[in-house]
C-alpha cells in the first residue's frame, strides 16, 4: 500500500498551519508587550524618556512599514503624515483646548486621506519605484515650506504645549517620569503590530502582497491593485499620525523641522530597514536597535570619555553612525536582523 505526499499547496494553505503561526505570532506580542510595561516600575527618568523615544520610532517603522513593506511602495516622505498628525494635535489643543485623544482621531483621518491622494496620484501616473520615492519626499518638503510661512501654525516658531497643573487622562499629562508615557505608546504601538498580524493575513493584505510581488500577475487574476495599495497607504498614514500627535504631547513642542524635517522619514525608514522590511517584528527589532543606540551616541558627545574628547561637539555623528549601520546591515544582513533569523532559521 503506498500513499500519496500532501500537494505543497494544499500544505501551505493547510489552515492549521496558519493557526499555529498565529497563535505564536499573539504569544510572542503578548510576552513582549508584559515585559515592556514592566520597564518603567524599574528605569530611570532618562531612561523612560529614551523608552518612549523608541516606542514612537518602533510605531512610525511599523506604520512606514505597512506601505513600504509589504505594499511595496517606497516612502521617504512620511514626514509628511507624522507632521499632519503632530500639528493638528498641538494647534487642536493650543488654539481649541482639543483633548490629544480626539486629535488623533482627526489626524489619523486627515493624514489617511491626504496620503491616499498623495499615492493615488503617483499610481495613477505609473510613479513607481524612486520616482514614487522622490514624489513622496517632495510633498514632505512642500509642507515643511508651509508651515513655516502661514501665521495660523506660527511660522517658524511652532508650538508649545501648555502645562497643566496635575494630571490629566483626558488631556495626557502626567507628572514627570510617570510610567504612563510609556505605557500609553506601548498600548497604541501593540494594537498597531496586532493589526498589522491580521492585516497580513486578510484579503486586502495577501493581495497586496501580491501586487508588490508582481503587479502584472495580480492584476491578472483579477484584483483590484490599485484599491489595495492605497488601503495600504491610508493605514500607513493614519498610524503615522497617531505617532505625530503623541510626539508632540510628549515633549510639549513641535516646530516646522521636529515634524515635517527629512530626518523625521529618516527615524520612520532606519528602524525597519536595520529589523527586516516586509516582516512583522522588524521594525519593532529595528527600534529597540536605535532608540538606545540614539541616546548612547548623543551620551558620546555630551560627555566622552578623553580618548574621544575630539568627538565632543561634533554635529552629525547620530546620522552618520546611523549610516555605517545601515552599511553593515546591507552588506551582511540584506533582509534585516529579523528577516535573516528568520531565514536562517527556517532553513
Amino acid at each position: 500500500m503506498t500513499t500519496t505526499a500532501a500537494a505543497p499547496s494544499a500544505v501551505h494553505d493547510d489552515p492549521r498551519l496558519k493557526d499555529t503561526w498565529l497563535r505564536r505570532q499573539l504569544i510572542t506580542l503578548a510576552i513582549g508587550f508584559v515585559v515592556v510595561a514592566a520597564l518603567p516600575l524599574i528605569l530611570g527618568e532618562q531612561a523612560q524618556t529614551v523608552a518612549v523615544r523608541t516606542l514612537i520610532f518602533a510605531l512610525m517603522a511599523v506604520a512606514w512599514n505597512i506601505m513600504s513593506g509589504f505594499g511595496g511602495m517606497f516612502s521617504f516622505g512620511h514626514a509628511a503624515f507624522f507632521g499632519i498628525g503632530a500639528y493638528t494635535g498641538a494647534y487642536l489643543l493650543v488654539d481649541h483646548g482639543i483633548s490629544p485623544w480626539i486629535s488623533m482621531i482627526i489626524a489619523a483621518t486627515l493624514s489617511a486621506v491626504v496620503g491616499t491622494l498623495i499615492a493615488y496620484l503617483c499610481l495613477r501616473y505609473r510613479l513607481a519605484g524612486s520616482y514614487f520615492a522622490l514624489a513622496t519626499f517632495a510633498f514632505a518638503q512642500m509642507f515643511l515650506l508651509l508651515v513655516q510661512n502661514l501665521e495660523v501654525f506660527n511660522k517658524t516658531e511652532g508650538f508649545n504645549v501648555p502645562i497643566l497643573p496635575r494630571d490629566s487622562w483626558w488631556m495626557l499629562q502626567f507628572e514627570k517620569g510617570s510610567p504612563n508615557y510609556v505605557w500609553i505608546p506601548l498600548v497604541i504601538l501593540t494594537l498597531a503590530v496586532l493589526g498589522t498580524i491580521f492585516y497580513t493575513r486578510s484579503r486586502a493584505g495577501q493581495f497586496v502582497q501580491a501586487t508588490r510581488d508582481d503587479e502584472t500577475a495580480a492584476a491578472s487574476l483579477g484584483i483590484d491593485t490599485m484599491k489595495y495599495r492605497l488601503i495600504a497607504v491610508a493605514a500607513s498614514c493614519a498610524l503615522t499620525a497617531v505617532a505625530g500627535v503623541y510626539y508632540t504631547q510628549y515633549y510639549f513642542f513641535v516646530g516646522p523641522e521636529q515634524a515635517f524635517g527629512s530626518a523625521v522619514s529618516v527615524e520612520a525608514i532606519v528602524p525597519a530597514v536595520i529589523g527586516g522590511i516586509g516582516t512583522i517584528w522588524g521594525p519593532v527589532i529595528g527600534a529597540a536597535v536605535i532608540g538606545p543606540l540614539s541616546e548612547l551616541i548623543n551620551q558620546l558627545l555630551r560627555n566622552p570619555p578623553a580618548f574621544l574628547e575630539f568627538l565632543q561637539g561634533t554635529i552629525g555623528l547620530d546620522v552618520a553612525a546611523y549610516s555605517v549601520i545601515l552599511i553593515a546591515i546591507v552588506i551582511f544582513l540584506p533582509k534585516g536582523i529579523f528577516g535573516t533569523i528568520r531565514e536562517r532559521w527556517n532553513r
